[in-house]
């Protein structure tokens, strides 16, 4: 269920609550992890996937009333930006939220200015990344939000103050907010489940600050980009885009570049999605301005030099890896290495014979089991269009009409042996296209779905909570 998809007034899910509601509706369910789409600011596109910085938090996520009650904001205000968003409960409306949020906030960074000064002062000493990624975006700001390669003017300077301190407080309130989310969170028995990309955005303060650990030539231009081959979701392949790193220099110091980030991720979540682990086996790398990944090659990528390294240094952090894609040897050979659960997911359970790995009679312990990701279709959609793989699917796991086909594939995975089991929230509540988060190969018109407020919350959660139980996965309360 990601922040964005909460309920709420201010045209997206917050950090407010909504967000502290659903963590005591999970309680109530009997659930052990809240699994979210990746926390960090959002560029063009909107996608999660895309962020200015590895590090900072969605300035979105800020709850306006959050700031109200201390002081930063007024309610007059705050009523002001709920009649803003007063049509947007069923979808993101992203335009409507840069046009309008960041001047709400500015409103809150003045006031903060005096009342939290050394609070902010100790927040950016004790976090470096912070006072880099406002910089960045205070020259991003002089350059007209343009992207990285099309700066004129890469020095800071005095006349970016206002904007520095705008970004700094937003990530001071973000961080504020967000381990109190947290802290609650854990307090109901649930642990975060977070997603780490595993590349960063072109334009960003990653790649502005460290041009060097990327494969950039000598006027910072990427030399060749990220994406993935052909594969189930598009037919040209997915050409993401983002520069790909020097590993080489990288495991020159024992890839402090990459414990850094995972550090961060760390301290935001308590269990971490490792996106696209295929990439530590073998990369697929794009030349730069190809018009489809189709022109694409694999690299071989760092292995278990990079993947030990982050699972040694970080021992106390659950890792998973997201192993889908085109299943080569050398991505198997990682997995089982690296000891990190794999993912089985159900919609792909049905498109061959009865050795396909996500069929459930094939999966392992060492797993975690979804009926879908932020990438597929719902369980309604997917059952609608795709009758050959529902006949199968209606063989195999005895679905009928009675209960419900997404009923029946949510017991389905629940009967799984994989250690933890997945659903998303659009799917315990039966929704069709409306509540697809991503559909990949497209630009545009995703990461929009908002779930509506008033959903039985009682009724569904004693339905997750007996379910849960019959398969034994109730959670150790």
């Amino acid at each position: 269920m990601p922040i964005s998809s909460l309920p709420g007034k201010y045209g997206i899910g917050t950090l407010g609550r909504e967000a502290y509601l659903f963590a005591d509706f999970l309680n109530q369910a009997g659930q052990s992890c809240w699994q979210i789409l990746p926390a960090g600011p959002t560029t063009i596109g909107d996608s999660p996937y895309q962020s200015f910085s590895s590090y900072a938090g969605n300035p979105y996520f800020i709850d306006p009333d959050i700031l109200c009650e201390e002081g930063l904001l007024t309610e007059e205000e705050c009523r002001e930006t709920e009649t803003i968003f007063r049509n947007t409960a069923q979808a993101v409306d992203y335009g409507l939220l840069y046009a309008t949020r960041f001047e709400l906030l500015k409103k809150a960074s003045d006031r903060a200015a005096s009342l939290y000064k050394a609070e902010i002062e100790r927040f950016v000493s004790e976090n470096q990344w912070a006072d880099g990624y406002a910089r960045f975006m205070a020259l991003k700001r002089a350059n007209g939000m343009k992207g990285l390669d099309e700066w004129t003017m890469r020095t800071f300077s005095e006349e970016m103050t206002d904007d520095y301190r705008l970004f700094v407080f937003i990530q001071f309130a973000f961080d504020r907010q967000w381990k109190k989310f947290k802290a609650y969170v854990n307090s109901q028995g649930i642990k975060l489940f977070g997603d780490v990309p595993i590349y960063v955005s072109y334009d960003s303060a990653d790649v502005w600050q460290e041009p060097g650990q990327f494969l950039l030539d000598e006027n910072y231009v990427p030399e060749k980009v990220s994406g993935v081959p052909p594969d189930y979701f598009s037919k040209d392949g997915q050409l993401w885009g983002n520069p790909l790193y020097n590993y080489e220099r990288m495991a020159d110091d024992g890839y402090s570049w990459w414990i850094n980030r995972i550090g961060r991720a760390a301290e935001l979540y308590d269990m971490i999605r490792i996106d696209h682990f295929r990439g530590f086996a073998s990369y697929w790398a794009v030349p730069y301005g190809a018009k489809t990944a189709k022109e694409g090659s694999w690299v071989k990528g760092p292995g278990m030099d990079l993947v030990s390294t982050l699972t040694n240094w970080f021992s106390g952090t659950e890792f998973i890896a997201e192993d889908l894609g085109e299943a080569t040897p050398d991505v198997k050979e990682l997995l089982d290495e690296s000891g990190l659960p794999g993912m089985k997911v159900l919609q792909f359970a049905f498109e061959s014979d009865c050795n396909n790995p996500h069929l459930p009679h094939n999966h392992t312990p060492n797993s975690v089991c979804y009926t879908g990701t932020h990438d597929n279709a719902t369980l309604a959609e997917w059952i609608r269009i795709n009758p050959k793989e529902r006949i199968l699917a209606e063989k195999y796991a005895g679905l009928n009409r009675e209960e419900g086909y997404a009923e029946g594939l949510i017991r389905l995975g629940m009967s799984s042996v994989s250690e933890l089991f997945v659903a998303p929230m659009a799917d315990w509540l039966g929704l069709d296209e409306e509540a697809r988060i991503n559909t990949p190969g497209t630009a545009y018109g995703n990461w929009q779905w908002r779930m509506q407020d008033g959903y039985e919350r009682n009724s569904l959660a004693e339905r997750i909570c007996s379910l849960t139980d019959i398969f034994g996965r109730k959670r150790n309360v």
